[in-house]
C-alpha cells in the first residue's frame, strides 16, 4: 500500500522527484487501468450487440445509455470517489478507526443508491422510450432495462462501492481482480444470451445482472477478510458525520455525473427531430464520450487515493503536484486518442453499425467530438483529483460549463447559425474543451490549501 511517506517530501518540483512520484502513481493506476481497458472493451461489445439487433433496439438503448452511464460513472467513479477519498483521508490522518466505521456507511448508501435506480428505471423508462425513440424501440429494450437495472442496479453499486473501500486503502489490485473478471464474463455471457440463445436485448441485461450479483459476493468476501488493511467495522453506531465524510464529496460528484448524462439526454432530445437514425448515431458517438472516461479513471483512481493521503495529512504541495502529473498522463492518452477518432471517424463509427444513414450520422458526430477528447481526458483525471482533495466547486463549474455549451450553444449553432446536425455535434465538443479548461483552472495554490 502506498503511504504518503513513500512519496518525495521535498516539494521543489525536481525532475528526480517527479519521476520517482509518477512511477509510485502508475504502480497504482495499472490495475485499474487495466480494469477500464476491460471495460471498454465490455461496453464496445455492448454498444455492437445492441447494433445487430436492429434499428429500433439501438435508438431505444441509446436513449437508455446516459441512464447505464450514469449509474456506472456514480456507483465507480462520483460516490465511489467518495467511499475512496473519505478513507485514504482518515488513513492519512491517522484514523483508522473511522476508516473501518465508514464501511457499513457506504455499504447503506450504495443499497438506498442502487434501489433508487432500481425503481425509478422500472417505472418511467417505458414512457420515456416511447416518447424519444418510439413504440418500436420500447418493445425491444423494455425487458433490457427491467434486468439492467431491476435485477443488476444494487449488485452492480454494492460492487463498486466494495472495489471503492479497497482502493481507498490502497488496494488497487486487489480491488482490480474481481472486477476484471466481471468484465471478462460480460460481453462473452451477453452475446452468448443475446444471440445464441435468441434472447436480444433481453439477454444482455441478464448478463449484467448476473455477473454483478457474483461480483458482489466475491468482493464482499474480499472486503471482510480485511483487504482494505483494516477489517471493516459493521457494528459501528451509525454516524451522521461518517455519512457526511462520504457525502460531501460523493453526493457533489454524482451531481455533477447526474449533470453530464442530462446533457447527453437533452442533446439526443434535440436530435429527436432528425429521425430515429440520428438518436441511434449519437448514442454511438455517447459511447466514445464514456470511453474517455474510463481511458481517464485507472489516472484518477490513483489520484483520488495520494491526494486524499496528502490531503488528510495537510501536504497542499504534494497534492497539487500528484494531481498535475496524473493531470498530464490523462491527457496525452486521451488525446492520442481523440486524434485517432477524428482523422477517422468512419472507421470507429462502421464497427458498431452497417445501417448507412446511422453510419453517415455517427461519423458526422465523431468527425466534431474526437478532437476535444484529451481536454474531457484531463478534465477527469483532474476531477478524480479534486475529489480526494474535497475541492469540489471548480469542477461543478465545469459540468455547467459543459451542460450550457452542449446543450444551449449546440442549439443556437443548429437552429440559428443553420448548422443543423453539426451545430449540435459542435456544441458537445465545445462542452467537452470547457470541461477540462474550466476544471484545470481550480488545481491552484489559492483553491487546494489549508482551511
Amino acid at each position: 500500500m502506498l503511504m504518503p511517506s513513500s512519496l518525495p517530501q521535498d516539494t521543489t518540483a525536481r525532475p528526480a522527484d517527479n519521476a520517482v512520484l509518477l512511477k509510485s502513481m502508475l504502480a497504482l493506476a495499472g490495475p485499474t487501468a487495466l480494469v477500464a481497458l476491460l471495460q471498454i472493451a465490455a461496453q464496445l461489445t455492448e454498444t455492437w450487440l445492441a447494433a445487430r439487433q436492429g434499428t429500433a433496439a439501438l435508438a431505444g438503448w441509446a436513449v437508455i445509455l446516459p441512464f447505464a452511464l450514469l449509474m456506472q460513472q456514480m456507483s465507480n467513479g462520483a460516490m465511489g470517489g467518495g467511499v475512496v477519498s473519505a478513507i485514504a483521508r482518515s488513513l492519512g490522518a491517522s484514523k483508522r478507526d473511522d476508516a473501518s466505521a465508514l464501511v457499513l456507511h457506504a455499504v447503506i448508501i450504495a443499497v438506498l443508491a442502487g434501489l433508487g435506480f432500481a425503481l425509478g428505471l422500472s417505472l418511467f423508462a417505458g414512457p420515456m422510450l416511447v416518447a424519444i425513440a418510439g413504440p418500436a424501440a420500447k418493445d425491444a429494450t423494455m425487458m433490457y432495462v427491467i434486468l439492467l437495472f431491476g435485477v443488476g442496479a444494487i449488485p452492480a453499486w454494492l460492487s463498486n462501492t466494495l472495489a471503492s473501500v479497497l482502493r481507498g486503502g490502497g488496494r488497487h489490485a486487489l480491488a482490480a481482480r474481481t472486477l476484471a473478471l466481471a468484465w471478462l464474463a460480460y460481453p462473452l455471457l451477453s452475446w452468448l444470451l443475446a444471440e445464441p440463445a435468441g434472447l436480444g436485448m433481453t439477454g444482455i441485461g441478464a448478463a449484467f445482472a448476473g455477473v454483478f450479483t457474483i461480483a458482489t459476493v466475491s468482493m464482499a468476501i474480499v472486503v471482510m477478510r480485511g483487504g482494505a488493511g483494516f477489517v471493516p467495522n459493521l457494528r459501528t453506531p451509525v454516524s451522521r458525520p461518517l455519512f457526511t465524510k462520504i457525502l460531501s464529496v460523493g453526493a457533489t460528484a454524482c451531481a455533477l455525473a447526474a449533470i453530464a448524462n442530462l446533457t447527453t439526454i437533452v442533446v439526443t432530445a434535440q436530435l429527436r427531430g432528425y429521425g430515429i437514425e440520428a438518436v441511434a448515431a449519437y448514442g454511438i458517438s455517447a459511447r466514445m464520450e464514456f470511453l474517455i472516461v474510463l481511458m481517464s479513471f485507472g489516472v484518477g483512481s490513483a489520484l483520488t487515493a495520494l491526494v486524499g493521503r496528502a490531503a488528510g495529512g495537510q501536504d497542499w504541495r504534494m497534492a497539487r503536484r500528484v494531481a498535475w502529473l496524473g493531470g498530464g498522463v490523462a491527457f496525452a492518452v486521451t488525446a492520442a486518442f481523440g486524434v485517432t477518432v477524428a482523422l477517422a471517424p468512419h472507421a470507429y463509427a462502421s464497427f458498431f453499425t452497417s445501417d448507412p444513414q446511422v453510419l453517415a450520422i455517427a461519423t458526422r458526430a465523431l468527425g466534431f467530438t474526437g478532437s476535444s477528447f484529451g481536454f474531457f481526458g484531463l478534465g477527469m483525471a483532474l476531477y478524480f483529483a479534486s475529489m480526494g482533495a474535497g475541492r469540489m466547486k471548480w469542477p461543478a463549474m465545469a459540468a455547467v460549463s459543459r451542460f450550457t455549451l452542449a446543450t444551449g450553444g449546440g442549439w443556437l449553432l443548429a437552429h440559428v447559425a443553420g448548422m443543423g446536425m453539426d451545430g449540435h455535434f459542435l456544441g458537445v465538443a465545445m462542452g467537452l474543451i470547457a470541461y477540462g479548461g474550466v476544471t484545470a483552472a481550480g488545481v491552484r495554490a489559492g483553491v487546494w490549501h489549508r482551511k
